[in-house]
């Protein structure tokens, strides 16, 4: 997939294009209904095309009011290729892409840079300064420069009857359901980072553990030990290893003052994880966050962790 982070990237002979906007926060199933809708609009060989942001726009526009993202921009770009995108218009939203008025939006970015054909958005869309585009505006210009608009209806889960939305995911996850959240999201949540050294406490219990650096991308779902898979995506190859999670602050030494995600990797002592980036896949979660009366409880405890993670990953 071709990644161009500004218009101006965007070769003059590029196009003609169906073009999806959007946030893209997750990459869930219902952004890719309309990321599909684009590749048979496409099949005439014109280019699939996403439009998005760095951020979520609310970061810059009310900051008060801003969700944490369900992916950072890794793993959107990762998701977005995934998807069957040819190729990613990842914008920086600051001040200045706000302020750009949204008849100019249309013509420098739609029509100059990416010679759109199509145009995909949903029907709640919004865009340029003070959200004064709307997907009424995009078919009068549509008319105007030779494009069409498709708006996209929301697909919704038929046994909760409510919207497929990034809001539901995040809530999913807030309570540690990753089993909801994978089937809005159409795979397995999961966060992306660096491995970092930790207090190696986990190896000296002798369950050793690959630690993510607080920077990492994703939404961390609820405190908690969950099963899942790490993938270590660095070198030639991607390896996939099942893994005991935990999420928190590990409460029974109470010395850990910032949320961690941690990885025991079943079976496996000596693997050397430090300085690799890795992706930490949650399938489901095994118990809460508890505090331990001693060390003898928690080794207890974990052992029967690791084997009831076996048994889920079968």
């Amino acid at each position: 997939m071709i990644v161009f982070r500004d218009p101006a990237e965007v070769p003059a002979d590029f196009g003609p294009s169906v073009v999806a906007i959007g946030k893209f926060d997750g990459v869930h199933t219902g952004h890719r209904a309309v990321i599909d809708r684009a590749r048979v609009d496409a099949s005439d060989g014109s280019r699939v095309v996403a439009v998005t942001f760095d951020r979520n726009p609310l970061s810059v526009l009310k900051p008060e009011r801003c969700p944490p993202d369900v992916i950072g921009p890794h793993q959107k770009l990762e998701l977005l290729e995934r998807a069957g995108v040819d190729a990613t218009l990842l914008l920086t939203f600051d001040d200045a892409l706000a302020s750009i008025a949204a008849e100019e939006f249309v013509r420098s970015i739609l029509v100059d840079a990416l010679r759109a054909r199509t145009v995909l958005v949903g029907r709640d869309f919004r865009f340029g300064a003070g959200g004064a585009g709307d997907p009424a505006l995009l078919e009068r210009m549509g008319a105007e420069h030779g494009f069409r608009v498709d708006v996209v209806d929301d697909v919704r889960a038929v046994h909760a009857d409510r919207r497929v939305s990034s809001t539901w995911i995040r809530e999913a996850l807030s309570a540690g359901d990753v089993t909801t959240a994978a089937r809005l999201l159409g795979r397995a949540p999961s966060v992306w980072g660096e491995v970092v050294h930790g207090l190696k406490r986990g190896r000296d219990l002798g369950y050793p553990t690959a630690n993510l650096s607080q920077d990492l991308e994703g939404f961390v779902p609820a405190d908690g030990v969950y099963a899942g898979w790490l993938v270590d995506v660095d070198g030639a190859r991607r390896i996939s290893y099942p893994a005991a999670i935990s999420v928190g602050t590990n409460p029974t030494f109470d010395d850990v003052h910032s949320r961690q995600v941690e990885a025991y990797v079943l079976d496996e002592t000596g693997l050397d994880l430090y300085g690799h980036h890795v992706e930490v896949r949650f399938v489901e979660r095994v118990r809460g966050m508890t505090a331990f009366d001693g060390i003898d409880a928690l080794l207890v405890q974990m052992a029967d962790d690791v084997e009831r993670t076996r048994a889920l990953l079968r």
